[in-house]
């Protein structure tokens, strides 16, 4: 579908240009914030942007719609100290600087932090190019335990990491027949540290585990946890990207992520 250069009139963080640019955001979602669906978060996103005054690009057609995404859903009631928005631009913001993409960048950044709800947190900005893409590749995700209060969860936690297959069932959203589903592929680590239970997995074309399914694994239930479940250390594939994006560790600070993006020719 082709764009439409649509934009809202002002000053703000975009500036006019013949070249097209993708801004690339990571955020962090806590606290009642985190009930928002997927759909519910990306229109909070599309009307932030909006009134940050950023160049969006739209679809043309009757009904022309924002060019932006959220490349990996979160699950409702998960907090996440990782998330992406990609927003696509139809002006490069580092014309209004004279090429100066940091300050761009930074201009970008606090106009749209400014129009984030409470509950929804930037982290960093930056420009990448206009057809730049992004994969997920992995994801953590930290469930808090009540610590002694779970026993024999590290010898479940063993079964299923020295299995060959954990077939579960999942039951599809759009009223067709549940199917067996083999996840342990999907397993990269599961580590109990404490008072909290770290899973790492695989995601991408293959699919991936949900939430449900790991507690399923491990007979846990959402009353055995001691808080919310959290989300951490996105690993993302890109492709044509001129910039390294910016990732927050599981504390929330940004810091470069060089080595987990990696640049597909």
């Amino acid at each position: 579908m082709s764009d439409n250069p649509q934009r809202s009139s002002g000053g703000g963080a975009g500036a006019l240009s013949s070249t097209r640019a993708t801004m690339v955001v990571r955020f962090r979602v806590v606290g009642p914030a985190a009930m928002l669906s997927h759909a519910e978060m990306a229109r909070v996103l599309q009307r932030a942007c909006a009134r940050a005054d950023l160049p969006v690009r739209y679809s043309e057609g009757f009904n022309p719609h924002p060019r932006l995404s959220l490349p990996l859903p979160r699950p409702v009631g998960v907090e996440s100290e990782d998330e992406l928005l990609v927003v696509r631009l139809c002006e490069d913001p580092a014309a209004a600087t004279a090429g100066d993409r940091a300050r761009a960048q930074a201009n970008m950044m606090q106009a749209l932090a400014a129009q984030l709800p409470e509950g929804v947190e930037a982290l960093a900005a930056t420009l990448a190019a206009s057809n730049a893409s992004f994969t997920p590749r992995s994801a953590a995700y930290v469930l808090p335990v009540r610590d002694g209060q779970n026993p024999g969860l590290a010898e479940r936690i063993a079964g299923v990491m020295a299995s060959e297959h954990c077939t579960i069932e999942r039951a599809s959203g759009d009223g067709k027949t549940a199917r067996n589903v083999d996840v342990r592929p999907f397993l990269l680590s599961i580590r109990l540290e404490s008072d909290k239970l770290i899973v790492e997995h695989t995601t991408g074309d293959a699919g991936s585990i949900r939430i449900d399914e790991i507690l399923r694994l491990l007979d846990l239930r959402m009353e055995d946890l001691a808080g919310s479940i959290r989300r951490v250390n996105v690993v993302w594939e890109t492709k044509k990207i001129q910039n390294a994006v910016q990732q927050p560790c599981s504390d929330g600070k940004a810091e470069g992520i060089e080595d987990a993006t990696r640049d597909v020719d």
